[in-house]
């Protein structure tokens, strides 16, 4: 897929994924022409569209594989993210959850000055978005564009996972997006017939060939053209050589939480005087470009199983838990997630055949920053999340390991447990846990906020999306996420779509 270098459309969308895709769809049928500009490839890839296949994902082709810096409250470790290099996305890459979050996390956004922002405004985004199986309902959309599917058949060891947590007290829930969102019970996915529906499948594969779309794959955006304050286009790779797209009305970024304040910066839009350090010029001092990022930690805690698995039918995350340190909070702060196969733990001997209950958390006090490494718009930028920095992290994430070895230990799982290889036997103590989680933490694949929305001295972008000091300019995905949602972050970075392409055309 390629584009006319030079040519004008009404709107440049640099990113393909999860909110790019959406915007692109919504701006479209309402009459507009759109440029989408990705830097990875096309879809085609078999591993993509099957639900069984994101492992095999993991540090490919279609990986941007970020790794970050040192992390000093985790053993010095560099963490790796992986992050969707293709249309699609990460919503290409992901394990194909579908929960939006609590709705303590959006009225938050709200008081923080994030006007619209509320549950009670974002929710028939959310719906609208939608088509779950089990058609419209007071909680789901039916005719969206968005397939969510319930999992018809469980995994044996998913489905003991359920078990075990409800015998343990915990109740179930059959929906983690209907009333009561704490429980445990079995996920939807973005699936549809046993394939993956990711948000370009979902909402632009049918209407690819539109006479009013552009799509150009393989091209590394630069920066930002700026004109008399004003964003005008995008100069990107492609091909050997530099183009340039032209944005009539307005350029939308949605390169996610690292290619979009990447992308800022590179355009002379952040902190001044780190870009006089890298050597960028300067084109307006917005000091939280970059800062205010975060993550869901995980680690895992995986055994080893009596015999090999049977093969799953769903996304091999079938199902989870949410639950609370404290029942006095308004929603939950911790997330258990069962996967049956074997997800390492860093620096753990792993067995050949086994599951896993990732433990993790969803309300992260620790924020971190993202940098530019140099000048070269090629170059990787330096991620420093400061996991773990805040005490809350730490005791959160081992109260989830307990949980986590309780679930494990159940009856439920008998006839599957050989024996608990990460932590191990040995780990008996609370600080015991602590240095497994130093050891072994990594992360949900959930980074948000480094072009942060509100209104305080370390916001990027307003609540209408527009950056800070730059006429024509939005950004719309994960990173204007003033704090991380509870829950998987796809969900919600579609309905950052949609209210992305709201506030577009209202202000078209």
């Amino acid at each position: 897929m390629a584009s006319t270098p030079g040519a004008e459309h009404d709107y440049v969308i640099v990113g393909a994924g999860s909110s790019g895709s959406v915007i692109a769809r919504r701006l479209l049928d309402r009459g507009h022409s759109v440029h989408v500009i990705e830097a990875g490839p096309a879809d085609e890839d078999e591993r993509v569209h099957s639900p069984q296949g994101w492992p095999m994902l993991l540090q490919s082709e279609l990986d941007w594989a970020a790794m970050t810096e040192p992390q000093r409250h985790a053993g010095g470790r560099r963490l790796y993210w992986p992050r969707g290099k293709v249309l699609g996305g990460s919503s290409s890459l992901n394990g194909m959850i579908y929960v939006r979050g609590h709705r303590s996390d959006y009225d938050a956004w709200a008081y923080q000055g994030c006007t619209g922002w509320d549950w009670d405004s974002v929710f028939p985004l959310f719906k609208r978005s939608e088509n779950h199986m089990d058609g419209a309902s007071e909680w789901h959309g039916g005719d969206g564009p968005l397939p969510v599917s319930r999992i018809a058949e469980p995994h044996p060891t998913a489905a003991a996972f359920v078990d075990a947590a409800m015998a343990l007290g915990h109740p179930l829930t059959e929906d983690f997006n209907g009333e009561r969102m704490t429980g445990v019970g079995f996920n939807h996915t973005t699936t549809r017939d046993g394939r993956r529906m990711s948000a370009w499948q979902s909402f632009m594969a049918p209407v690819v060939d539109h006479p009013k779309l552009t799509v150009t794959t393989g091209a590394r955006v630069h920066r930002v053209l700026l004109e008399d304050g004003r964003a005008t286009g995008v100069e990107y790779a492609a091909d050997g050589a530099l183009h340039r797209a032209r944005a009539a009305s307005e350029v939308v970024l949605s390169g996610g939480v690292i290619g979009s304040a990447a992308l800022l910066l590179l355009s002379g839009i952040g902190p001044a005087a780190h870009l006089r350090d890298v050597g960028v010029e300067v084109a307006v001092d917005l000091p939280g470009v970059g800062e205010n990022l975060h993550d869901h930690p995980l680690v895992s805690n995986v055994y080893e199983a009596t015999r090999p698995l049977p093969p799953g039918t769903a996304n091999l995350l079938e199902s989870q838990l949410f639950a609370s340190t404290d029942p006095r909070r308004p929603g939950p702060d911790l997330q258990p997630l069962f996967l049956h196969l074997v997800y390492p733990a860093e620096s753990y001997e792993m067995p050949e055949h086994g599951y896993t209950l990732a433990a993790g958390i969803v309300r992260p006090l620790s924020r971190g920053t993202l940098r530019l490494a140099s000048a070269d718009p090629e170059a990787a930028p330096l991620l420093d999340p400061n996991i773990l920095a805040e005490r809350y992290d730490m005791e959160a994430m081992v109260d989830a390991v307990e949980i986590c070895r309780e679930i494990g230990a159940h009856a439920a799982f008998d006839d599957w447990r050989k024996a608990e290889a990460a932590p191990g036997p040995e780990a008996r103590t609370r600080e015991d846990l602590r240095e497994f989680v130093r050891r072994a933490v990594g992360t949900y694949h959930h980074q948000v906020g480094t072009c942060k929305m509100g209104q305080d001295s370390l916001a990027v972008v307003d609540p209408e999306l527009r950056v800070y000091g730059v006429a024509g300019l939005r950004v719309a995905d994960a990173s204007i996420m003033p704090s991380i949602s509870s829950g998987n972050t796809n969900a919600p970075s579609i309905m950052i779509g949609e209210k992305a392409a709201d506030l577009l055309t209202a202000a078209g």
